[in-house]
């Protein structure tokens, strides 16, 4: 219930009956909580993904221009947006996955567009790349659809 308050100096005052102002407080205070636990899981999210860019980062530094998957050097596949025949981006390459004989495999894939944020490992085989101008991109052959059906990688389990 709002009441108008006639006898305020204030012709806007208005004063909340004291019901309404708990239901109120209650109402900040769980969107408050809601806020603050929303940003939490972004801020993991946020760190797990440094954390793997910076370790990309390190291994392409440390492995030279030597090409490693696709005729491309660590450095360039992690500089290459994954795109489909049409040339549509449906990714950006965020790090490198090795099998057990420490070959390339894998691209771990960050989905272009994924709200939260969505990893994916996409195999090398059936890749192939595309030149265009300075940018080397890799194509693959599956849909936006296809490629966001993959599992999730959790970035914080790979730690």
């Amino acid at each position: 219930m709002i009441i108008w308050n006639c006898a305020s100096n204030d012709p806007f005052a208005i004063h909340h009956s004291l019901p309404e102002v708990r239901s109120m407080h209650i109402k900040l205070a769980l969107f408050g909580a809601t806020a603050v636990l929303l940003s939490g899981c972004g801020n993991a999210q946020d760190k797990a993904k440094d954390r793997v860019e910076h370790a990309a980062e390190a291994s392409a530094a440390a492995a030279g221009p030597a090409p490693v998957a696709l005729g491309l050097s660590e450095a360039q596949l992690l500089d290459a947006d994954l795109v489909d025949a049409n040339n549509i981006e449906l990714g950006d390459v965020q790090a490198l996955a090795r099998d057990g004989n420490g070959k390339v495999d894998r691209l771990l894939i960050e989905i272009e567009d994924s709200h939260p944020d969505k990893f994916v490992h996409v195999p090398i085989a059936g890749l192939t790349t595309v030149r265009r101008g300075t940018d080397t991109d890799v194509v693959i052959k599956m849909t936006k659809q296809q490629l966001a059906a993959l599992p999730a990688v959790d970035l914080n389990a790979a730690k």
